[in-house]
């Protein structure tokens, strides 16, 4: 019995200790922030060169972009571990090729992406950790919930692409997304929700008809940093175009370029907070 115990200590030590020495890759931005909320960002050897946060991440070495990975720079690496999302997956069967090991997450929902986090947790060794972001995520999001349920569900748009400077080439946050949770727990109501695709190309016609009271727009926002005054007018004065919307009579356009609002992740909340500021600036300041 003695020697059973020893035994499994010593390969809890071995096993904690082989991931401790894990050189692991991200292939998207997600992935990075969840390393990093895990506090892993010491093993991580390359990142996307859309891995814009945490700032450490920014000078980690590149291996290609999200749909595009460099298969040779990240051979270069020697990745113990290779982390992409699970959309990707048709990916696998080039780094199995290579003879990486993989790890496919999902983001497409907040359960999901949640999950995600415990994976990559338990991959690298540290599940208990896993579950306390994981945990707290959800516990914030479910506090926010909480917070916005008595307060009118106001309908809000979320723009994530269109053609620069017109209201035209319009790709709106459909069901499909974890967006569309994130907006129901900061108070509102998505007005393509009903859409089960998670991003949907809507015509004029349809922003018209739908008549959003809140407008969130990253359409014209190419870099993901901060919006610039010039820039927030600009989409402002795009909308006033349409005075019969109601987010226009409301003064509720908002133009964003932080990627905090399309990076399904740990800041997932800070996203739902800026929304229910959104929906309700006489309650959230």
């Amino acid at each position: 019995m003695i020697a059973r115990i020893v035994v499994m200590l010593l390969w809890g030590f071995a096993s904690a200790l082989l991931s401790a020495q894990q050189r692991v890759v991200s292939t998207a931005p997600a992935i990075t922030e969840a390393l990093y909320a895990l506090g892993l960002g010491d093993r991580v050897v390359g990142v996307t060169t859309f891995c814009n946060y945490p700032p450490a991440a920014k000078v980690k070495p590149k291996i290609g972009t999200y749909l595009q990975p460099n298969y040779e720079a990240i051979v270069a690496l020697s990745p113990d571990l290779v982390i992409i999302e699970k959309s990707l997956i048709p990916f696998q069967s080039k780094f199995a090729a290579l003879r990486l090991k993989t790890l496919a997450v999902g983001h497409e929902s907040v359960d999901e992406f949640l999950e995600s986090i415990r994976q990559i947790a338990r991959a690298t060794g540290v599940p208990s950790k896993g579950e306390e972001v994981a945990g707290g995520i959800r516990q914030s999001l479910d506090s926010l919930a909480a917070q916005t349920k008595k307060l009118p569900r106001r309908k809000l748009l979320f723009i994530v692409g269109r053609n620069p400077g017109e209201l035209t080439g319009l790709i709106a946050v459909g069901r499909g997304s974890y967006l569309n949770e994130l907006i129901s727990a900061a108070g509102g109501v998505n007005v393509f929700g009903d859409a089960t695709q998670s991003y949907l190309r809507i015509s004029a016609e349809q922003l018209l008809a739908r008549d959003p009271e809140v407008i969130v727009d990253m359409g014209d926002m190419a870099d993901t940093g901060k919006a610039s005054d010039a820039q927030r007018t600009a989409v402002v004065r795009l909308y006033d175009q349409q005075p019969k919307l109601a987010a226009v009579r409301r003064r509720a356009v908002h133009a964003v370029a932080a990627d905090l609002f399309v990076v399904p992740g740990p800041r997932a909340v800070d996203a739902a907070r800026a929304f229910a500021r959104m929906l309700h600036p006489e309650v959230f300041r």
